[in-house]
C-alpha cells in the first residue's frame, strides 16, 4: 500500500525544485553566469527525474537491470543536452 504522506512529501520536494529552477532562470543567471546556471538547472532536473522514476514509476522496487537500463537512457539524454548546449555557443 502506498503512503499518501510519502507521495505528498515527494510532490512538495518536486515543487520546490521546480521553483528553484524557475528562480535561477528569472534571476538572470542564464545571461550573466551561463554555465553555472546551466549546471544548477541540470543538477536540479536530474534530482527531479530520480524522484519521479524512483517513486512515481516505482523503479525503486524493480530489479537492478531495469534500473540500469533507465540510467543508460538518462546518461544518453544528458549527453545530448550537453551537445545541444555546446552547439549553441
Amino acid at each position: 500500500m502506498t503512503s499518501l504522506k510519502l507521495y505528498t512529501a515527494i510532490y512538495v520536494v518536486l515543487f520546490v525544485i521546480a521553483t528553484a529552477q524557475v528562480a535561477v532562470e528569472r534571476a538572470g543567471f542564464l545571461d550573466s553566469m551561463y554555465w553555472t546556471a546551466f549546471v544548477a538547472i541540470l543538477v536540479l532536473s536530474t534530482v527531479k527525474a530520480l524522484f519521479v522514476v524512483g517513486y512515481y514509476q516505482h523503479l525503486k522496487y524493480e530489479p537492478r537491470a531495469v534500473t540500469l537500463v533507465v540510467l543508460a537512457g538518462l546518461v544518453g539524454a544528458l549527453a545530448l543536452t550537453f551537445a545541444a548546449a555546446y552547439s549553441i555557443i
